[in-house]
């Protein structure tokens, strides 16, 4: 590989065709833990409008598991059997795993990935309009990484978890001008 990355020809090449079995497989979930479950639902749900989709408690292992995604409340079946597999035919939701007690535990922190060691980057919100976005998560006191205006991409932004992941905040219709 060169400094510049892969060529259009080569990440192309690099593709193959998927086992027939893979045709209907889809991106179900990204696993974040959280330390405060409290701190992490309040600002999936109120400040990026997630909808909490299904929660899991595990007693003997101590953890529980709050699904959540971009869905209307009134479709979320009220059967605790016919929701857990709605939950999980889902598109892209986020399971935000939390083991019991880290919320007491003032040493306790997650990495989010953009430090070395470096690993996971964040994920990735689709808005009608960025810049209102950002308005709102500035009058909710949100940390930013990166307002729409900073550096050399302009047009999207970064902001933080309560646990540090990053969440780009993009949208669809401005990629084109950011990408080219």
């Amino acid at each position: 590989m060169t400094d510049q990355g892969l060529s259009d020809e080569a990440a192309a090449a690099a593709c193959k065709d998927g086992n027939p079995l893979t045709k209907d497989f889809m991106m179900q979930q990204t696993m974040l833990r959280v330390k405060d479950p409290v701190k992490s639902l309040d600002f999936y749900t109120r400040i990026m409008g997630m909808t909490l989709l299904q929660k899991f408690d595990f007693p003997s292992m101590h953890f529980s598991l709050y699904f959540l995604g971009y869905e209307d409340k009134k479709e979320i079946p009220g059967d605790v059997k016919e929701r857990t597999a709605w939950t999980f035919s889902r598109r892209a939701t986020i399971e935000l795993t939390h083991n019991w007690g880290s919320e007491s535990d003032a040493s306790q922190s997650y990495h989010n990935g953009n430090s070395d060691p470096r690993g996971f980057g964040h994920i990735g919100i689709a808005v009608p309009d960025v810049y209102a976005a950002c308005k709102l998560f500035e009058e909710q006191a949100v940390t930013f990484v990166k307002k729409p205006d900073d550096g050399k991409m302009k047009g999207l932004a970064f902001v933080q978890d309560p646990d540090g992941y990053w969440i780009e905040i993009l949208s669809p219709n401005n990629m084109v001008s950011i990408t080219s």
